[in-house]
């Protein structure tokens, strides 16, 4: 590993600290790229305006025509947390808005795949629905859209995947990332697009005389969608979207309601069940808490689950699905840890230990469950710093035969378009595939295993080189001891950190005191860092290290006695190698 410090433009920081913000906050901002204190305003003024992300105000005519003519909308949904918070957006914000028949129809992972399928749109319209719209899926299902189309239905796409070579025939389409859409924010995640949608409805709904305008005096006042706020924060953080100043506004107003007990009954069930206080609430607790027990029920079980205890306004109920969810998620975290060992031991068997990995690593075991490939790929892809995909047999009746893969990339390899380049350069070995620069998912036969991971293989050897293949961790530098304080900790927690906005991880050389495991697996130490004693933990790492090395550490805090205190929490380490005997 080598850790690097980012640049600090100096002037940008100068600038900042002028504007009044800390001067440790200054230096952060402006290695991220933060030139100016209006980036940094979250106000719900500042969001980008609706009418700049295509479809969204004709999409807005559609709903608004469907809501006055009590036609019956149905909302199909993915199975992930992006795509279950965009549903509990979708049918909250349109009963909101005045839709008085809206129901929500989710992909069972393994019986239906992703998307819009085909029979989706048929049980769609035996449902009854007149309108079907889509959150967080929608952009590639071609199929599914004709489909539903043949059988009368009107059809609103929102998503913001990336389109294939063919677009959908759907009645509107709402994606940023869509040919001539020029929103500014790219990033935005399909609840982001969902929300947006609604805004665009509400200010159409307005102009037709459904509500008066806000501050007016009113007899009918236009509702408040800021309540669906905490619901698109936590979809937006945990689909690891790229949190630009917009999706950061997003983020930080959801986070606002959050902390000030203004949520739906669902998420403050899911805070209370993970042991985290939303009083104090931080993007980590919905991307490491609240998100894998939503991604759960997905993953092992019915996503409906999660869709229903972000659509329920009873605690009791609430605490009931929440308590369900963490049950589900611990199911997962067992057999994630059983794959996740034996999918590292085929990878690991694929090199010699005085060897460098191959450029791209795919792993199948026929036991392996397909609910937890993604996490097991991540885990693999995190450790030996190589684009990886992890196979499992598809569990849909009469598809035995098929491998269902996802893959997660490092930087500079775009696993979408590499696999677009497979699928052209090797005609029929991939079924189906689709997804990010950073995470993709794909369908192979079994017979086409070793053609694919031939394929993928070449692809990365054309494209990384060894400056790519080597694992960097990009730090803020040395952490000033003036800085190394309770109340700093706290004010860094509260800010809005995430993808493409990374949390403050600081590296410097220590001098290390003392070293224990703690539990078998975590290293729990104690330092000197500036000549002063600090402890640290490195969870997951039982290795010793040397007495003086080179750490990147993030800024915790725990409590002793009763006083709170500063930790690190080690990111990494840079290790000289040893000196070779002359």
């Amino acid at each position: 590993m080598k850790i690097i410090q980012r640049d600090i433009p100096p002037r940008a920081a100068w600038a900042l600290e002028q504007s009044g913000l800390h001067p440790l906050l200054a230096r952060l901002y402006a290695a991220r790229g933060v030139t100016g204190t209006d980036e940094l305003d979250d106000a719900l003024a500042k969001l980008l305006p609706p009418h700049t992300l295509q479809g969204a105000d004709r999409a807005a005519v559609v709903l608004a025509d469907a809501i006055a003519q009590h036609k019956k909308l149905c909302v199909v949904a993915d199975y992930d947390c992006d795509g279950a918070t965009a549903c509990a957006v979708a049918v909250r914000g349109l009963r909101l808005l005045g839709a008085h028949h809206v129901d929500y129809l989710v992909p069972d992972r393994v019986v239906d795949g992703y998307g819009l399928t085909a029979p989706i749109s048929e049980r769609v319209k035996q449902s009854g629905a007149d309108v079907l719209i889509t959150v967080d899926n929608g952009i590639a299902s071609v199929d599914g859209v004709a489909r539903a189309k043949a059988l009368g239905l009107q059809v609103l796409v929102t998503d913001h995947h990336l389109p294939g070579s063919e677009l959908p025939q759907a009645d509107v389409i709402v994606n940023p990332n869509q040919p001539g859409c020029t929103f500014q924010s790219k990033a935005i995640a399909g609840v982001g697009v969902m929300f947006y949608t609604l805004l665009a409805l509400r200010s159409e709904l307005r102009a037709r005389g459904v509500f008066d305008a806000a501050g007016a005096p009113v007899s009918n006042p236009q509702p408040k969608l800021d309540t669906l706020l905490p619901l698109v924060a936590l979809g937006t953080v945990a689909d690891v979207v790229r949190l630009d100043a917009n999706n950061r506004r997003l983020v930080s107003q959801g986070l606002k309601r959050v902390r000030a007990l203004a949520m739906q009954a669902g998420i403050a069930s899911l805070f209370r069940v993970a042991g985290r206080k939303a009083e104090v609430a931080t993007t980590f607790d919905f991307g490491f808490a609240l998100g894998p027990r939503i991604n759960a029920a997905g993953r092992l079980s019915d996503m409906t689950l999660g869709i229903e205890c972000l659509l329920t306004d009873d605690p009791a109920r609430a605490d009931e699905l929440a308590q369900m969810l963490d049950g589900i998620n611990r199911e997962r975290r067992v057999i994630e840890g059983d794959m996740r060992e034996q999918a590292f031991a085929i990878a690991e068997s694929l090199f010699d230990a005085d060897e460098e990995p191959p450029p791209a690593i795919c792993v199948f075991d026929p036991d392996f469950h397909e609910g937890v490939v993604g996490i097991v790929a991540s885990r693999i892809k995190d450790t030996l710093h190589r684009p990886t995909f992890v196979f499992a047999p598809s569990a849909a009746e009469g598809k035995e035969h098929e491998l269902k893969g996802s893959g997660r990339s490092i930087p500079g390899f775009h696993l979408r378009d590499a696999l677009d380049l497979v699928a052209k350069r090797y005609p029929g070995v991939i079924l189906r595939f689709g997804g990010h620069a950073m995470a993709a998912g794909c369908t192979v036969a079994e017979e086409f295993f070793d053609e694919f991971e031939h394929g993928l293989h070449e692809v990365a050897q054309e494209w990384l080189d060894a400056a790519t293949l080597t694992r960097r961790m990009e730090t803020d530098g040395p952490l000033p001891a003036e800085y190394r304080r309770v109340d700093l900790v706290d004010a860094l927690h509260k800010e809005v950190w995430g993808q493409g906005f990374a949390a403050p991880t600081f590296s410097e050389e220590v001098q290390v005191v003392s070293q224990r495991l703690v539990g078998e697996k975590h290293l729990a130490l104690k330092l000197k860092h500036q000549g002063q004693p600090v402890d640290a933990m490195w969870f997951g790492r039982t290795e010793p290290l040397p007495a003086t090395v080179t750490l990147a550490f993030r800024l915790d805090t725990d409590e002793w006695n009763g006083m709170r205190r500063v930790r690190f929490l080690v990111e990494g380490a840079q290790i000289p190698a040893p000196m070779a005997l002359p």
